[in-house]
């Protein structure tokens, strides 16, 4: 059997990666819509509700309006967007996090995609609150550095022209006012009391990102090594296909793209017994995007989890 998917907003960058994603899966088929009716409600609609899956890649405020398009009661539907991330009724969609985030992923019929920044942050952390480890008073802070192509296609557009100004030589810190709308995923889904003191900082690389939250020890709940962190989120990960438990670099140096064009994530615990960084190495194109909707989209529809995600790990 062939599942119907179709892409709302499959222009963008996130949507150009899911295309090429689902035109390469063998269990899907992909309905392609008319150029000149991309906007078009009434051919939208009709191509969502001939879909088993629909995949939102719009502005938030638009992802809002395109859920109502959908009547089809079978019809799963992901959102790319900020849109539905903390809303009520909508699966969060990051299944390595517990058994209860995988079974609402299965049985639900919406889910929300989970952010970039966010993805990195939430796999660092959400095991240390969750086992006990830090308290949910814990003064995080995260920093991330990210490639250019998680700004969509005007950023790109911007890095990559001829001519541009020197500032884009130089990674740029955003989100200056301290209000990313990153930030109320990172706090919900993690159950912290107040959202972390959040830098991101944008790169001249294509894609891939490093997302740090650093710790110290003395102000965790229990008492813990370096070594202890690592075989707590050793075992909290143990069985995941995308997600690898990692030490410090022997090089002394960790990229971050180093496992670009993957829907994996490198979750390094490094530094020592008082102070210590828990940094998450990703695509944000994959497993901070269209990888992982492609891997909701598997789960929820009851194929295997890592479908065209996991051959050899590279973009299909």
């Amino acid at each position: 059997m062939r599942f119907k998917a179709f892409i709302d907003g499959a222009e963008g960058t996130t949507g150009l990666q899911l295309r090429t994603r689902l035109s390469a899966h063998r269990d899907i088929e992909l309905l392609e819509i008319e150029p000149e009716l991309r906007k078009d409600p009434a051919e939208r609609k009709k191509l969502m509700n001939q879909s088993d899956v629909v995949f939102l890649c719009l502005p938030d405020a638009a992802a809002k309006e395109a859920v109502a398009l959908v009547e089809n009661p079978g019809a799963v539907v992901i959102d790319a967007s900020t849109a539905h991330r903390t809303a009520e009724g909508w699966a969060y969609g990051f299944a390595e996090l517990s058994e209860a985030h995988r079974k609402a992923i299965a049985e639900g019929k919406r889910i929300a995609n989970p952010g970039c920044h966010a993805t990195g942050f939430i796999a660092s952390v959400y095991p240390l609150v969750s086992l006990g480890i830090a308290g949910r008073d814990y003064p995080f802070t995260c920093h991330s550095i990210t490639g250019y192509s998680g700004g969509g296609k005007k950023m790109i557009a911007q890095y990559e022209a001829s001519e541009r100004p020197a500032e884009f030589d130089s990674p740029r810190q955003y989100g200056l006012g301290l209000t990313h709308k990153h930030l109320p995923e990172m706090q919900a889904v993690t159950g912290i009391s107040s959202a972390p003191v959040f830098n991101p900082i944008v790169a001249d690389f294509y894609s891939g990102m490093a997302v740090s939250v650093p710790i110290y020890s003395k102000l965790l709940e229990k008492k813990i090594s370096l070594e202890g962190v690592f075989d707590s989120l050793s075992e909290f990960y143990r069985g995941s296909e995308l997600i690898k438990v990692c030490r410090a670099p022997e090089s002394g140096f960790l990229a971050a793209n180093e496992v670009e064009k993957t829907c994996r994530l490198n979750l390094y615990v490094m530094g020592n017994d008082a102070q210590m960084t828990l940094t998450a190495v990703f695509d944000n194109l994959g497993k901070g995007a269209s990888g992982a909707a492609v891997q909701n989209m598997n789960i929820a529809l009851g194929l295997p989890e890592t479908a065209y995600l996991s051959e050899g790990d590279k973009l299909l």
